[in-house]
């Protein structure tokens, strides 16, 4: 006579499987009752381990086994157990390595090892002297001059790195150059930000990290993910410390195309008002200034624009202005937010600018910007009195023959080392700007 399990009994009510009942057969109703003590004496032992894992905390159950040897079970924790940012690789090229060891030095961690060497004929060599298969890969290297050997050596790091297996690969570029050409403003131009894109993205790069491009539109010519990053915080931090009264500031867009970015960067000076400097360009790296819209009168005049170029017109403004502006000038430079237009600031739109605004009545004019790019001969051009200060970010490196007196030198490497965690971490990248 078989043995009847009773409706309370613990198999009874288990799930079957491919439609037979666990716990109909006579075997299992006849050890029904051993099993389920069986598997409450087991619970019960499991009982600590889950009430950690229930109160999110990791824990790692005894491997111990007096059968096992020590190095065994050693090698089987690490395998299981990885060490904490083990999957985060931040490597440097050779465009900016100071900056790249500041951002290190902000995520605490080291640049992962690499071979950088260039051939006799100037070909490029690279090659990671570290494993990075799995790993989250982040190249930083701006594109500055020299623009073409410093964006080949991006491109074949990002294609060492795939080659080795790496999880994900971001491009940090700091300063992206080529970025000017993002449209045809004639016929029979090329738009090189757009075939520079499509380089970079053709490498081997999962995504972008840029900083202060020059134009919104560039965005758009990657195919792969891209966080634009801005250097504006730094610089209203440094600002702040200048203890300017709010009523005295006036933000000054250099021309018609830098208005978006004056804007917002002027609601984020206890929103300040806006002034335009209207210009007439006659050719590349040559502006003339014509006109000011807004007023500036008794005002501290704060410029923004996204990159210093060549200072071109410095001394025909010399030769126009006295020497009461020099005495009056106190000239800070700022790149902010997105930019529009096909737009930069050189020495000749600075000075141009600057000078219109004290004949204006400015009391003082400060001017920021984020790339200082220094085409020859600017440093000769800034450095030559009619600036009390020039303020840059070091996402280009400065040589030491070009400091001057006036130039500080600001540093973005946490704002993009907080960016790269965030990045890895699946975090939001833009509450950092809010």
């Amino acid at each position: 006579m078989a043995l009847m399990a009773s409706p309370s009994s613990t198999f009874e009510s288990r799930p079957s499987f491919f439609g037979r009942r666990i716990g109909s057969s006579p075997l299992f109703q006849t050890l029904g009752c051993r099993a389920s003590r069986s598997v409450e004496m087991k619970y019960d032992a499991l009982k600590p381990i889950l009430k950690e894992l229930s109160d999110g905390r990791l824990c790692s159950p005894n491997l111990k086994d007096p059968k096992v040897p020590d190095f065994v079970v050693g090698q089987r924790d690490q395998e299981f157990f990885p060490k904490p940012n083990r999957r985060l690789r931040l490597f440097s090229g050779t465009a900016n390595p100071s900056l790249s060891q500041e951002v290190a030095g902000y995520m605490g961690l080291d640049l992962g090892k690499i071979t950088i060497k260039r051939f006799a004929d100037g070909e490029i060599y690279v090659q990671l002297q570290e494993s990075v298969r799995g790993c989250d890969v982040f190249l930083v290297q701006p594109t500055c001059p020299p623009a073409n050997e410093n964006l080949m050596e991006l491109l074949i790091t990002i294609d060492a790195c795939r080659r080795a297996s790496a999880r994900t690969i971001t491009a940090v570029i700091p300063y992206f150059g080529y970025a000017r050409a993002d449209r045809k403003t004639e016929g029979r131009e090329s738009i090189a930000a757009k075939l520079v894109a499509n380089l970079i993205t053709k490498a081997g790069a999962d995504r972008v990290l840029a900083c202060d491009l020059h134009s919104g539109q560039s965005m758009g010519y990657f195919d792969i993910p891209i966080d634009h990053v801005h250097g504006e915080p730094v610089i209203l931090d440094y600002l702040a410390s200048k203890m300017i009264s709010a009523n005295d500031l006036v933000v000054v867009s250099p021309d018609v195309g830098g208005v978006a970015r004056a804007r917002a960067f002027a609601k984020k000076l206890s929103d300040a008002p806006l002034a335009i400097v209207d210009k007439r360009r006659q050719g590349h790296n040559v502006s003339e200034v014509m006109n000011l819209i807004g007023d500036v009168k008794g005002k501290v005049a704060v410029m923004v624009d996204d990159m210093i170029d060549t200072a071109g017109e410095f001394k025909s403004l010399m030769d126009s202005f006295t020497c009461k502006l020099i005495s009056h000038a106190v000239c800070t430079f700022l790149h902010l937010d997105v930019v529009i237009g096909n737009n930069m600031m050189n020495s000749g739109t600075i000075t141009s600018a600057a000078a219109l605004l004290h004949q204006e009545g400015a009391k003082a004019v400060y001017a920021c910007c984020t790339h200082a790019v220094f085409s020859p001969p600017a440093i000769e051009r800034l450095s030559g009195g009619l600036f009390q200060e020039v303020i840059i970010t070091n996402t280009i490196p400065v040589a030491e023959k070009n400091y001057f007196p006036q130039l500080t030198v600001l540093s973005v490497a946490n704002v993009l080392g907080e960016t790269i965690w965030r990045v890895h971490d699946d975090g939001s990248v833009s509450s950092i700007f809010q």
